[in-house]
């Protein structure tokens, strides 16, 4: 069995996720990538996908050197991810083989996904190594919307919309209700551009100090922050 069949099988054999539906208001639990799609209704604020990625896939990952996850940014369309992430995770030293290919091809899933989902033809991505509190804060994204799965390490904790104007004036004084994405969750939050009164307040899980590294997707469409589009490097004269 390939590494990329053993993905797909382990989601499908995964612990039994909640039963697709809403959550609470606004929020919604899915299934399956094509379930994120329910982020387009107005009313929608968060969809999450609970996964569960095979424990061979997990264990190649958790123990791998921190120096040699990647730390990336490329603007793709989808068909051409693997070509852009390529040369990146090889100067980072992520090792070739069949779990590294897995990796790419989940990447790429999720790129077509969220293409289709946000009607984007390309995709601004984002495969970081955090090892910092750079997001500590409560905040909501300005953006319509963000994919988000954590590969590694602790995932992203988010406030119900109920308690979102307390966490953003409490900020480190929070103490919750608190809610936690689990690793290899899949999550399309809306930000403050999908309208007034929109976007999910959250915060990255701090880890500074604490010897842990995470590994972090994060999706979005291309805006006047991304870089220039992924184009294949010119042939030699």
């Amino acid at each position: 069995m390939t590494a990329l069949s053993a993905l797909k099988d382990g989601q499908a054999r995964g612990a039994a996720p909640p039963a697709p539906g809403p959550l609470a208001p606004g929020i919604d639990i899915c299934d399956g990538a094509d379930g994120l799609a329910a982020i387009t209704a107005p009313a929608t604020e968060l969809v999450i996908w609970r996964r569960a990625l095979p424990s061979g896939f997990r264990a190649w990952l958790e123990n791998l050197d921190a120096s040699c996850l990647p730390d990336l940014r490329v603007l793709v369309w989808p068909g051409s991810v693997r070509q852009a992430v390529a040369p990146h995770l090889d100067e980072c030293g992520l090792p070739r083989g069949d779990m590294r290919d897995a990796l790419i091809a989940d990447v790429e899933n999720l790129v077509l996904a969220f293409s289709r989902i946000t009607g984007s033809d390309l995709v601004d991505v984002r495969l970081e190594r955090v090892d910092n509190d750079a997001c500590w804060k409560f905040h909501r994204d300005c953006v319509e919307a963000r994919l988000l799965t954590t590969y590694r390490g602790a995932a992203t904790e988010w406030v119900h919309p109920l308690h979102a104007e307390r966490a953003l004036s409490e900020q480190k004084a929070y103490t919750g209700p608190l809610e936690h994405l689990r690793a290899h969750d899949v999550a399309i939050f809306k930000g403050s551009c999908a309208g007034p009164g929109s976007g999910i307040v959250h915060r990255s899980p701090p880890v500074a100090g604490s010897g842990r590294t995470r590994l972090l997707l994060c999706l979005n469409k291309r805006s006047v922050a991304s870089p220039q589009p992924w184009g294949p490097p010119a042939p030699s004269v």
